[in-house]
């Protein structure tokens, strides 16, 4: 088919568009403002996107795929639907090109997806399964968030956000389920979903999309997700939460162990978020090659992790600098958590920029007050691109930053942008001399880019 991508410069549009140019198709695209990575990738690929949006980009084309960012508006869409040509949300194309005959793994929730999906992606190339994936990240090593795949297996993320302009349900909806997994489930994108019911709705939808032969697993410790699965008969459901009496791990102290054989296991990642996250994973891996679960166990150790989530940019016998995607307050909270645990006796000065759509509005100003607890010093920007709330509706920050203080008896400071957080260091740093130090800078962006000059600070730091 010749298929063109209107939005193909985002870096899950891209990443089908070269899956489907993989898979034999003619593929082209269009974007406003593209930028590397992706527009290196995109040449690399041999792809050469055009520049702007033209109704003629569009002609001849069998399909036009359009991408969630685009509007209605777009000249590009005005010629889609005014000339009749068939076109699809970047969701839908996926669950038609890729998903049709295989067994789908989709792994959802509001927490915790992009680590869990590369994991058990992982686990199954390990075991020989050679399994597909698409997912909205990158491996620390490299691997990008996509892959064909060979076998019956392809493992997905199932994201909650909206299609498209013409289709406003969760992008999951499209991805065919054979096995589920349900991480977490609280309100979060405040941008699209009205509250946490229309969230709810949606994982409903989902939960009905799994057919008798295949399973569903959730998190047992989710007070919605137990509402949400309480009378679901439709495919088998299976629990799993850390220690429980069928769990293969157990937690403690900071250690994570295997319940049968009482092994210590030496994992990438840290926190008993993310050993939720290896439980499920080894779950499901289990359930489609119980006879691999050396092989299994043994993956779980040797998987990289993930980019920009307990991404270690500086390590010394006495300093940490860490970037983390967290920005929703129980993701910041199980962060911070996770380092109070995995290094006794650091002291934890903590970096937040509220730049996601939820994180935003003032929806959670009081759970951002109290998710900071185990932080010695707390920093948070003013909102990310502030004009684009309205007052009523944004995050106070300088009420946040009392409040801070308030609930963690620790100081708390206030920076009107990013570039303002180096310099606020330099004056708390000498305080924090003598002792062991994580710096820990939490954002779902750039963060104004300032890591190199937090990398800087930490080698005088150690050098005084």
């Amino acid at each position: 088919m010749k298929i063109f991508l209107v939005g193909i410069g985002g870096i899950a549009m891209g990443n089908l568009a070269y899956m489907l140019k993989q898979q034999g198709h003619d593929v082209s695209g269009s974007d406003q403002n593209l930028y590397p990575p992706m527009s290196d990738k995109l040449v690399e690929w041999g792809l050469s996107p055009k520049s702007g949006y033209r109704k003629e980009n569009v002609k001849g084309a069998d399909l036009v795929i359009i991408g969630n960012a685009i509007s209605r508006g777009n000249p590009e869409v005005e010629e889609v639907l005014n000339t009749g040509i068939e076109y699809m949300s970047m969701a839908e194309a996926i669950g038609h090109f890729f998903l049709k005959g295989k067994k789908p793994i989709v792994i959802s929730g509001t927490h915790g997806k992009t680590t869990t999906t590369f994991l058990t992606h992982w686990i199954l190339e390990s075991i020989g399964l050679k399994p597909g994936l698409f997912v909205g990240g990158i491996r620390k090593d490299g691997f990008p968030g996509f892959a064909l795949g060979e076998g019956d297996y392809f493992v997905i993320e199932g994201d909650e956000y909206d299609s498209a302009f013409f289709d406003k349900s969760s992008k999951f909806l499209h991805y065919r389920p054979y096995y589920l997994v349900m991480n977490a489930l609280d309100f979060d994108h405040a941008d699209i979903f009205a509250n946490l019911d229309a969230i709810k709705v949606m994982f409903k939808r989902l939960l009905n999309l799994v057919p008798g032969r295949g399973k569903v697993f959730y998190w047992k410790g989710s007070k919605n997700l137990n509402d949400i699965t309480k009378d679901y008969q439709h495919a088998p459901v299976e629990t799993f939460e850390l220690g429980d009496k069928n769990s293969i791990f157990k937690y403690e102290k900071g250690i994570l162990s295997e319940i049968r054989t009482k092994s210590k296991l030496k994992p990438s990642l840290i926190g008993s978020h993310n050993y939720r996250n290896v439980e499920v994973a080894v779950r499901v891996c289990l359930e489609i090659a119980p006879q691999k679960r050396k092989e299994i166990l043994e993956a779980v150790e040797t998987f990289p992790g993930v980019k920009r989530r307990q991404e270690n940019l500086y390590v010394s016998e006495t300093s940490l600098l860490v970037e983390d995607f967290a920005h929703h307050p129980v993701a910041i909270q199980e962060t911070i958590k996770a380092h109070k645990e995995a290094y006794p006796g650091y002291k934890i000065i903590s970096l937040f920029e509220p730049r996601s759509a939820t994180s935003h509005r003032n929806v959670f100003q009081g759970d951002f007050a109290k998710c900071f607890k185990g932080s010695d010093v707390s920093i948070v920007t003013e909102v990310y691109q502030v004009d684009k709330v309205g007052k009523s509706l944004r995050l106070n920050v300088k009420k946040l930053v009392k409040d801070i203080k308030t609930n963690t008896k620790k100081e708390s400071i206030y920076a009107p942008t990013p570039k303002d957080i180096p310099s606020l260091l330099k004056k708390i740093l000498p305080k924090y001399k003598k002792d062991k130090l994580i710096i820990l800078a939490m954002s779902n962006g750039a963060f104004g880019g300032i890591y190199s000059e937090l990398k800087s600070l930490i080698e005088t730091r150690e050098s005084l």
